[in-house]
């Protein structure tokens, strides 16, 4: 079993040219469906309203096999609003209630039988809950593989300096961390997104991966550095496809058989030819996902198909 922990919400996504369309979402979320559609079990744990779009959520996530052990509460559910411009990229606004009061309590109730903890997102950066999931991770730590994706919103959390200090304490506890060139030139202005990822491998990452783009994924390892080019696609939108990236660079990891924390120093010994063979996989899923509405990730068998 995997276990993804942070936060679900609707998409509402408003264009100048179509309807808006609301679209179950978060970036931990996402990646919770997207490992199941590749056939991996994995449960999400997460905090959600009891109204009508959390009832959406819950669906969506039962349409997709996916537990959620954690029951609704009486916030609202949290919402961010995509605004597309004219070449499909999405910016946000965001209305957010995240709050997970004695999650690290649940630890064994919530990580029975698990592998592997992905976290990321607004998830480790918006307080109080931010506090909860790190308590969780710190715990879960000695028994599970750890990956992480900051997936930075400046819109929501302004102070970079705060941002920079709460990525250094989950890359601190990851093995694997995925993250765009954009959230490390945000994050750290003076140096290049590769120099980044290199100083996060430095500080105890086995591998550390760079979403660049059209540029294609770059990735570092102690074997070394690959990359692959991004596949050729027509792009609907890039809604989710981070998520999707994400989830399929987990599920090859799984595939490799190197999670769970016994795994640990296995995969800091992963080959240049198993990092490039996870990127291209990886790059794959993110092109399925921009070339369709919203964050919809692919199959297992979408995968297995020639491209």
């Amino acid at each position: 079993m995997l276990t993804v922990i942070g936060e679900t919400l609707i998409d509402e996504v408003v264009s100048d040219t179509a309807p808006m369309r609301a679209h179950v979402g978060g970036s931990p979320m996402n990646v919770a469906v997207g490992l199941a559609r590749l056939g991996h079990p994995a449960q999400f744990v997460g905090r959600y309203g009891d109204d009508a779009y959390g009832r959406m959520i819950e669906k969506h996530l039962r349409d997709n096999s996916v537990p959620f052990p954690v029951k609704p509460d009486a916030s609202p559910t949290s919402v961010a609003t995509a605004r597309l411009g004219p070449a499909g990229g999405a910016s946000y606004e965001f209305r957010l209630v995240w709050d997970l009061p004695g999650l690290a309590a649940q630890k064994d109730r919530l990580l029975d039988g698990t592998t592997l903890l992905h976290t990321g997102s607004i998830a480790t950066m918006l307080t109080p809950g931010a506090d909860d999931v790190l308590a969780l991770v710190t715990a879960a730590h000695p028994l599970v593989t750890v990956t992480y994706d900051p997936n930075c919103r400046p819109t929501i959390i302004r102070d970079v300096a705060f941002a920079r200090a709460q990525a250094e304490r989950f890359v601190a506890l990851a093995d694997v961390v995925k993250a765009s060139d954009e959230d490390l030139e945000w994050l750290y202005p003076d140096r290049s997104a590769e120099d980044t990822a290199r100083a996060w491998l430095a500080a105890g990452a086995a591998v550390v991966v760079v979403t660049r783009g059209s540029s294609g994924p770059w990735g570092v390892s102690r074997a070394g550095e690959a990359s692959v080019p991004a596949p050729v696609t027509s792009v609907v939108d890039t809604v989710g496809a981070g998520d999707s990236f994400m989830a399929a660079l987990v599920g090859s990891l799984v595939d490799l058989e190197l999670d769970g924390a016994h795994r640990r120093e296995e995969l800091r010994r992963i080959t240049l030819g198993q990092l490039t063979a996870m990127l291209q996989y990886a790059a794959r899923a993110a092109a399925v996902t921009v070339s369709r509405a919203g964050a919809n990730p692919p199959s297992r068998d979408e995968m297995a198909s020639p491209a």
